[in-house]
C-alpha cells in the first residue's frame, strides 16, 4: 500500500491516502436517513486506522449534508466489530507507541468520532453478532442502541492489558453502573438481552431484523423538528465528552500500552495461545 509523506517534527511520516479509505465505510442516504456500514467483513469489521478514518469520513459527509437528519452505523458480515485490529494498531513497536500516544496513528483516535466528526445530529448503532473492545466505544457513544439478539459484548480492553477505565465510564453514563463495573473489571461476554435489562441499549431485535428496527425508531426521531431533536443530542453530546475527557487524564499518563502485561497479552492474541502469567508490569 503506498502512502503519502508529510513533514513532522523530527522527520517524516506516513500518512493516509484517500485510496487507503474507499469503500471501507459504505454511505447510503433514504430520505433523510443516512445508513453507514463498515465493510471489512473478511476481518469482521476489525478497526484498522484506515476503517476508523474512514468512518470519521462518513460521519462528517453525513454531518454536512442537509438533507440527512439521522445516521444509523451498522456492520457487514457476521459482526458488527471485532475491535481494534491486533495486528496492525496493538503489535506496533515501542517507538511507535510513543509517537502516536497510544495504539492509534494520527488521525485514526475513536475516542471522539461522535464528538469531533458529527455536530449535533442524533446516531443510532444497529450492532449485531459481535461488539468487542474499541467497538463497544463506538456504540455507546451513540445515542440510541438497537442490537440483535443474542449479540455478544466484551471489553477486551481488560484481559488485553490496557483498563477499561473509558467504557465503565460510557456504560455508568449511560445508567449501567453496577453492571458496568462488573463487566469492566471480569472482561467477560455478556449479551444484548443483558445490556437491554441494565438499560444500556434501546431495543433488542429479532433475528435479521436490527436494521428494520433502526429504521422505524429512526423514522420515529425524525418525525420531531430537527433543532429540537439537535438541541438534546448535543447537551447529551457535551456532557459525554467532559466525562470521557476527565478519564483521560486520569488513565493517559499511566501509558499501559507499553506495560509488559500488554505486549504479552497482544501476542498471545496474535499466536492464537492462553496469555501470561501477567507480571504486573
Amino acid at each position: 500500500m503506498q502512502r503519502a509523506r508529510r513533514a513532522c517534527r523530527g522527520g517524516w511520516e506516513e500518512s493516509m491516502t484517500q485510496s487507503d479509505l474507499e469503500g471501507l465505510v459504505e454511505y447510503e442516504r433514504k430520505g433523510n436517513i443516512v445508513t453507514l456500514t463498515l465493510n471489512r467483513p473478511e476481518k469482521l469489521n476489525a478497526f484498522s486506522d484506515e476503517l476508523v478514518a474512514a468512518l470519521m469520513e462518513g460521519l462528517r459527509r453525513f454531518d454536512g449534508d442537509n438533507e440527512a437528519h439521522l445516521a444509523i452505523i451498522t456492520g457487514k458480515g457476521r459482526a458488527f466489530s471485532s475491535g481494534a485490529d491486533v495486528h496492525q494498531r496493538q503489535l506496533r513497536s515501542r517507538e511507535e507507541f510513543e509517537k502516536y500516544g497510544g495504539p492509534q496513528a494520527f488521525g485514526a483516535h475513536s475516542s471522539d468520532l461522535l464528538t469531533k466528526s458529527v455536530n449535533w445530529k442524533p446516531v443510532i448503532a444497529a450492532p449485531h453478532g459481535y461488539v468487542l473492545g474499541l467497538a463497544i466505544g463506538i456504540v455507546f457513544e451513540c445515542d440510541l442502541v438497537v442490537a440483535e439478539e443474542g449479540t455478544k459484548f466484551q471489553i477486551t480492553e481488560t484481559p488485553r492489558g490496557l483498563g477499561a477505565s473509558k467504557y465503565w465510564g460510557l456504560l455508568n453514563y449511560r445508567g449501567g453502573a453496577a453492571f458496568g463495573t462488573e463487566v469492566a473489571l471480569t472482561g467477560r461476554f455478556f449479551t444484548a438481552e443483558e445490556c437491554l435489562a441494565a438499560g444500556l441499549i434501546n431495543r433488542v431485535a429479532p433475528k435479521g431484523k436490527f436494521l428494520e428496527v433502526a429504521n422505524e425508531l429512526a423514522q420515529e426521531v425524525c418525525k420531531n423538528p430537527p433543532l429540537s431533536v439537535r438541541a438534546t443530542v448535543r447537551t447529551r453530546r457535551w456532557y459525554m465528552e467532559q466525562l470521557t475527557r476527565e478519564i483521560m487524564m486520569q488513565t493517559a499518563p499511566l501509558k499501559l500500552y507499553l506495560s509488559e502485561d500488554f505486549k504479552e497479552a497482544a501476542r498471545a492474541f496474535a499466536e492464537k495461545r492462553k496469555p501470561g502469567p501477567f507480571k504486573g508490569r
